[in-house]
């Protein structure tokens, strides 16, 4: 056991956070809004988001008095506008809550739902899995959205202002408009295919016909009527009014224009699917790491026990000493065996029974890193072990591949001056979602039940994440909040990515913890990501770098990704500053901003 010596490095990264971004935060902490600046250090509150006018957002509530949750949700509204492809009325995500004064961490599950009528061949026609490219546009890949009921929970919960109060600044935003940025527009530009072919997102997105130019002031006026209507008459108008019935209606039969020849299925939705759905509290999963404490989602999604799985794999490894090269295999290793037992045992618990307190016990990861070597390289698909009965140095089972997951999403991260902290992913799955807007809403729609396998990824292996009536599709977000021994938050943070956001969390947190990294620097870092398969993604930094080499003298192979994840985090000093903290170039940078900076 090495937590005595951990506790002293999670201090020094503390304290070598502070030395890298406090000369240089103040000045560039609070520019004007649609500027992005990485990380900021001060008082009174950070905001951290891939978006200036979305953190801006989140800051005007804690100035004007609101607390996190507040600012969570006005910051998650904001985005809905500036990242209209990432994240919004239409889709879910999870959200995690430190309450400062009982340092407790609760969280909410609004993950989106199949509607009631489905089965596990929900995406099978003619005895057959439908092909992914026919499932994603379409109204079928549509779940009941669980952001409004999230941002409603949360602030009944939690909060200390109304819904329609902390909806006003994106409100505004969506009314009067933001300035369009390369990343807006190369993804509508991935995008525009797909959005010719439903008339209402060709109108929204695509003004006067051509994709929005970089610099161009970008208005969604629908939007503003929407978040005015949630406001003045509650999340009711989604699960049991006008808006939900206008969901329904553009679900099951998609408004696609005949000239473009999209088959665009037709989705299940109802109204009984909307007035069903709610969003669920439910406890955290909680893993031991270097003497802190690491909280996040439990199922549905695999996030928190898979990044926790992991961590306690690599328990046993003092990562602050090891050379990078050793470092990168050991952690390429856990992933690749967290993921192995991940898809073999996580799914919606309503309908599986996840042993989530076995693939979390120290006893279980123990068993399960023996199998790493420092001179060798393990094989994917590797088999699952069984955490109910663990057997040292053995799977249990027939190995499955990793099933596809989407990679768009959003995270944000919240503090205010009370010490409350959120972190909050969120996500409509897929860049652009479904592609079909809700006629006069302002809204994309989410394509989320793609996340579910289409047919079991072996069918030799029980596949816990087949479609069921009412079932949350598995989720790989991973919102991280991470307590002292004491109860209070040393770090906060999460990231969009789909499958790659757990490898994303994994290493952010490793590289801050383990080796010592200022958050900006650890979120900054290139990025590896291992999940069961018979190749790891590197991005430029580690790709074009030695290590690569001296990883594939091991054994390791590798294939490059331009870009993995796109974190923010907030981390608390003790008794100083607080630093917010966002990519320095990954989808463009990110925003971090505080309340007042630190002079």
């Amino acid at each position: 056991m090495r937590r005595p010596v951990a506790r002293k490095l999670s201090v020094l990264a503390v304290s070598a956070a502070v030395v890298s971004v406090g000369a240089a935060a103040p000045a560039a902490a609070q520019r004007t809004a649609g500027e992005k600046v990485p990380v900021a250090v001060g008082y009174g509150g950070a905001v951290s988001s891939v978006d200036a006018d979305a953190s801006a957002a989140g800051i005007e509530v804690l100035r004007k008095g609101g607390n996190a949750v507040d600012a969570a949700v006005a910051t998650a509204a904001a985005l809905g506008v500036t990242e209209p492809y990432s994240a919004g009325v239409g889709g879910g995500g999870y959200f995690v809550y430190y309450d400062a004064k009982s340092r407790t961490v609760h969280t909410i599950d609004g993950r989106e739902t199949a509607p009631l009528s489905a089965d596990q061949n929900l995406f099978t026609e003619n005895g057959k899995p439908l092909a992914f490219a026919d499932a994603v546009t379409s109204g079928l890949s549509v779940g009941t959205p669980g952001t409004p009921a999230t941002w409603a929970t949360a602030l009944s919960q939690w909060g200390s202002r109304q819904l329609g109060t902390v909806l006003r600044p994106a409100e505004r935003l969506a009314r009067d408009g933001f300035t369009v940025d390369g990343t807006f527009r190369s993804q509508t530009a991935a995008n525009e295919t797909r959005f010719r072919a439903f008339p209402d997102t060709a109108e929204l997105f695509l003004p006067g016909g051509v994709l929005p130019v970089v610099g161009s002031t970008f208005k969604n006026p629908d939007l503003a009527r929407t978040y005015e209507e949630l406001g003045r008459k509650g999340v009711a108008a989604l699960y049991r009014g006008d808006l939900g019935r206008d969901v329904v209606a553009t679900v099951n039969e998609p408004p696609v224009d005949p000239a473009s020849g999209w088959n665009a299925r037709p989705g299940r939705l109802t109204a009984a699917d909307l007035a069903a759905y709610r969003a669920k509290l439910q406890a955290p999963t909680r893993t031991a790491y270097r003497g802190l404490d690491v909280y996040s989602i439990a199922p549905s999604s695999s996030g928190g026990t898979t990044v926790g799985e992991a961590l306690n794999i690599l328990e046993r490894t003092d990562l602050s000493r090891a050379s990078e090269t050793r470092y990168l295999h050991r952690y390429i290793e856990a992933s690749r065996i967290a993921f192995a037992d991940r898809g073999r045992w996580v799914g919606d618990p309503a309908f599986e029974d996840v042993p989530t307190k076995e693939l979390l016990s120290q006893r279980y990861a123990d068993s399960r890193a023996c199998l790493i070597k420092d001179d060798a390289v393990l094989t994917s698909p590797l088999a699952p072990g069984d955490p109910r009965h663990p057997a040292a140095c053995a799977g249990r089972g027939t190995a499955a591949p990793t099933t596809y997951e989407g990679e768009n999403t959003t995270h944000l991260t919240v503090a205010d001056k009370w010490g409350n902290v959120v972190a909050y992913t969120l996500t409509i799955e897929q860049t652009g979602g479904s592609g079909i807007t809700v006629p006069g809403r302002g809204f994309l729609l989410n394509n989320e039940l793609t996340d579910f396998s289409f047919a079991p990824a072996n069918p030799a292996v029980h596949d816990p994440n087949l479609p069921g009536p009412g079932k949350r599709p598995r989720s790989s977000i991973s919102p991280t909040i991470v307590l002292d021994r004491h109860g209070r938050p040393v770090v906060a943070l999460g990231s969009p990515g789909g499958s790659t956001i757990i490898t994303t969390v994994l290493q952010v947190l490793t590289e801050f913890v383990d080796r010592g990294l200022p958050l900006v620097d650890a979120i900054a870092a290139p990025r590896a990501s291992q999940r069961n398969a018979a190749q790891t993604e590197l991005e430029p930094g580690l790709y074009d770098s030695p290590l690569r080499a001296r990883l594939e003298a091991i054994g390791h192979s590798f294939k490059p990704n331009p870009e993995i994840g796109a974190a923010t985090g907030v981390q608390r000093l003790p008794a100083g500053p607080g630093v917010g903290a966002a990519e320095t170039v990954r989808r463009g940078g990110g925003s971090a901003q505080v309340v007042r900076p630190a002079r």
